[in-house]
């Protein structure tokens, strides 16, 4: 019935993948519409995405035994006896196989999926002879992997490739065989065409030099296309034949060599497999996702990011400009032209709103990550948008031991010695280094160290991280900035209150004090000119004839003269005297000329007039 074929399809399903919560298989057969090999394929990843065509048939033909009235014959190439009473069926350990290269030599190993990644080191390590602490183990399809993730984890293929770096444990001249010649054949495997564009020559040259023990710089192709003259060159662009190319490198001759070292050679083959199954069998290359983007040496660069001891730093920053924008394009970051310190003014002590984190981008042409990480993340639109807005981008090359010296010097001038010590930390293959500081009120503060290997989605991720802490600091600032103006504004309007207030007071003083000066000064015009009035009047007084007697000779008038205070004046003068004698008498009494006019009573007739007219 059709109850009990779905039954023994749950049965099956939780058999063949482990999962006894009966809620949680139902779910996933009925997202599946209850087909059984899709519902395992989307809970154990299988070689190339699908079951074996053995397991398949397996599982279809148990599955149609529980419905039928009798089992299928056990002669069954695919058939699995059942015990009908047994309805959950234990999960079988699936063996996995490893071959692993070390330099000249190559190890296979076969654990089971539950064992973890440390279990191969433990092996590696008896078989090798290197510490587990100096083993870096490269290869995994995931990335980089801790020594305790369990294999079943990675979802891996039965047959697997991996290789081991030992960066701190330099090669002994006994690991290459002397007296003959040494001839190693490897597949370099790509998994797509596209990933052509994001691998470079000087990549594939490293890697074997890690494998074979030649460097670089000793290392004689032969096969590479004439057009692959710059090992900074993607593999896309170099011109090898597809699917496949043919190399062949040996180390190249030189007088302090041996013949029996100048006889190591080894084949090496590009291989992709987006073309078809043809090559589906060749060993991989072991390379993980993070390290197939690689970059060599400086050697490669036709020019130095930066020269050397250079006398001002903002010519150094303007070629270090040029040449980025010449490897890596025009869009970039805006590198800051200046000093470290003029870098740090701008960012840190401006308005707090104003403030942005400073970036000390340090670049090192000898890291293999150098490219990938310039053309890839400082590079990508969003990273250079994000970086413009947000920070002051500086940047140094520490390639040549000059220059990196004189980072040191700068770091442990404005940052301390803490962060100097921290750069000389970082070996060349970390770099590049994205240092994030932020500007505090005693002291400046490294709040991240971004190294080389990471993505640009890591990147923005940190970078964001960093922004956070700092517009966190930021508000603080801001409102501490905004409270002390505030303050600063009440004081400065106090003491323009005050000011205003002494401002008036003074001109109110100075006011009262022209003021007085004024009085001063009329009182004393008044007094000259009473002294003058009063001289000119004694004057006029002594000057005036004697006033004649009633009784003589001539004829005597006597004048009685009405003042403006009510008085009267009175004086007899001869008839023969003239006008301005009267005229003078009256001045002589206080009532000048010039100031007063005498009036005759009847008719009425101004008497001043004819001052100069005789009696």
């Amino acid at each position: 019935t059709s109850s009990n074929l779905g039954y023994d399809l749950l049965v099956l399903f939780q058999a063949c993948t482990g999962i006894d919560n009966i809620a949680e298989a139902i779910t996933l057969l009925e997202l599946n519409n209850w087909d059984l090999v899709a519902a395992i394929n989307g809970v154990i990843p299988q070689e190339n995405g699908i079951l074996p065509r053995y397991d398949v048939d397996l599982l279809i033909l148990m599955t149609s035994a529980s419905s039928s009235s009798s089992p299928p014959s056990s002669s069954s190439p695919a058939f699995c006896p059942v015990q009908p009473s047994r309805h959950i069926l234990e999960r079988q350990s699936r063996m996995l196989s490893f071959r692993v290269e070390y330099r000249q030599r190559s190890t296979e190993v076969v654990l089971e999926d539950a064992s973890t990644v440390g279990d191969i080191k433990s092996i590696l390590e008896t078989e090798l002879q290197v510490p587990v602490s100096k083993m870096q183990l490269k290869g995994w399809k995931s990335g980089d992997v801790s020594d305790s993730t369990v294999l079943r984890s990675l979802h891996l293929p039965k047959n697997n490739s991996l290789y081991v770096l030992t960066p701190d444990i330099a090669p002994s001249a006994s690991s290459v065989n002397k007296g003959a010649a040494i001839h190693m054949h490897f597949n370099f495997f790509v998994s797509h065409s596209q990933v052509l564009f994001f691998i470079f020559v000087n990549f594939v040259k490293r890697n074997i030099s890690d494998l074979t023990n030649i460097p670089v710089r000793h290392q004689q192709w032969d096969g590479w296309p004439a057009s692959a003259s710059d090992d900074s060159m993607t593999l896309a662009s170099s011109g090898i034949s597809y699917p496949c190319h043919h190399l062949t490198v040996c180390r190249r001759s030189s007088p302090a060599l041996t013949v029996d070292q100048t006889d190591e050679c080894t084949d090496v083959h590009m291989v992709s497999d987006s073309e078809g199954d043809d090559f589906e069998d060749a060993p991989e290359f072991g390379v993980d996702e993070s390290e197939v983007f690689g970059m060599g040496s400086a050697s490669c660069q036709k020019s130095s990011m930066m020269p050397e001891n250079s006398e001002n730093e903002g010519d150094a920053l303007l070629h270090f400009t040029a040449e980025f924008s010449r490897r890596y394009g025009d869009c970039h970051p805006v590198f800051y032209i200046g000093s470290l310190e003029a870098a740090s003014q701008e960012a840190f002590y401006g308005k707090a709103r104003d403030r942005k984190l400073l970036a000390i981008y340090l670049h090192n042409d000898e890291s293999v990550l150098g490219n990938v990480f310039c053309s890839q993340m400082m590079c990508a639109d969003s990273i250079v948008s994000y970086l413009s807005q947000n920070f002051i981008t500086w940047a140094w090359d520490v390639t040549k031991e000059a220059n990196k010296a004189r980072l040191l010097t700068m770091c442990t001038r404005h940052f301390g010695s803490v962060v100097a010590q921290t750069i000389r930390t970082y070996k060349t293959d970390q770099f590049p280094l994205l240092l994030i500081v932020m500007g505090k009120r005693t002291s400046n503060e490294v709040l991240n160290v971004i190294q080389g290997n990471t993505t640009v989605d890591e990147l923005m991720m940190r970078l964001m991280g960093a922004m956070e802490i700092f517009t966190a600091q930021q508000q603080e600032d801001i409102k501490d900035e905004d409270e002390r103006e505030a303050r600063e504004m009440v004081k400065r309007e106090q003491d323009e209150a005050y000011r205003l207030s002494l401002e008036a007071d003074r001109k109110k003083r100075e006011a009262q004090e022209r003021e007085e000066a004024e009085q001063v000064r009329q009182e004393r015009i008044r007094k000259e000119q009473e002294e003058e009035r009063e001289a000119i009047r004694l004057s006029l007084e002594q000057a005036l004839p004697p006033e004649p007697k009633e009784e003589g000779g001539e004829p005597v008038s006597k004048l009685r003269i009405r003042t403006p205070s009510g008085e009267f004046l009175e004086r007899r003068f001869l008839g023969s005297c003239k006008l301005q004698v009267l005229f003078d008498f009256i001045a002589s009494k206080g009532y000048p000329s010039d100031e007063f006019k005498l009036l005759t009573t009847f008719p009425r007739r101004n008497v001043s007039s004819h001052i100069l007219e005789p009696h």
